[in-house]
């Protein structure tokens, strides 16, 4: 069988660790050459290391992808090194220790934007003036089963994972005309660094209806698939990955 992003390039934000290394990952083993990117420097070498290790491509930047100019720089990074650009998974985000709406802290609720939502918005941007001039290109954007539904006690973390899927279904909608992609991930409890510490002596028949934690290869390879021309009919989409967690939720606000 081919390799589904054979002799394509990708871009992978938050790529250190998680999600984001288990996507760029996944995209080198199906043939992409793959830029990635994040601010932990070495963390972001050991993924670097581990495309390398399995024969892959790969051009690495640490950088805050929430500051001015980072987003186009990548880009072109991508388009210097390997000619090209065809994917890009914006997965960079953060969360906060949570806390009583009444309480979320200002500065906290601004770092979640700036990082969860800003970021995202100028990697969009970046990526779609490259693919209009291309004529192709595919975007998936991490969100979060949060997106999808309120979550008690993390506020500004919620706000922005919809913040996410409304900017993904908008430039959709406008891009989708041109023959550009452009859909969401929705995850559920995943076994990351990020997660981990925070579900700690939370029972598995808590988490979701598969009564598991999913797993970052998971995620992973709804991205690929997303980003492949395998997909080609699919965008504005907010695709749940979550286990069954969102639809558990809804069945117990109609009960």
């Amino acid at each position: 069988m081919s390799l589904l992003h054979d002799g394509r390039v990708a871009l992978v934000t938050g790529a250190a660790s998680g999600i984001g290394r288990a996507s760029a990952l996944a995209f080198a083993r199906e043939g992409a050459s793959v830029v990635v990117t994040d601010i932990d420097a070495s963390a972001l070498a050991e993924t670097t290391a581990m495309i390398v290790a399995a024969g892959g491509s790969v051009a690495e930047a640490v950088a805050d992808i929430a500051d001015e100019g980072t987003a186009t720089a990548l880009v072109s990074l991508a388009i210097d090194r390997f000619g090209r650009l065809d994917s890009a998974h914006n997965n960079a985000g953060i969360s906060i220790v949570g806390s009583a709406f009444e309480n979320v802290d200002e500065a906290d609720f601004d770092r979640i934007i700036r990082v969860n939502v800003r970021s995202v918005f100028l990697c969009m941007q970046a990526e779609l003036r490259a693919f209009v001039s291309a004529g192709s290109g595919a975007i998936v954007n991490t969100a979060s089963s949060a997106g999808l539904i309120g979550v008690a006690d993390h506020a500004p973390y919620s706000a922005s994972k919809h913040a996410v899927i409304g900017l993904t279904r908008t430039a959709a909608l406008e891009f989708a005309a041109v023959g550009l992609r452009v859909n969401a991930i929705c995850p559920g409890p995943v076994d990351t660094p990020m997660l981990t510490a925070s579900m700690a002596g939370i029972a598995p028949s808590r988490l979701n209806p598969m009564q598991r934690l999913g797993t970052p290869a998971e995620i992973a390879e709804t991205v690929v698939w997303l980003c492949s021309d395998r997909a080609s009919f699919v965008t504005g989409e907010a695709l749940q990955v979550d286990g069954g967690l969102v639809e558990a939720e809804g069945q117990l606000r109609h009960d």
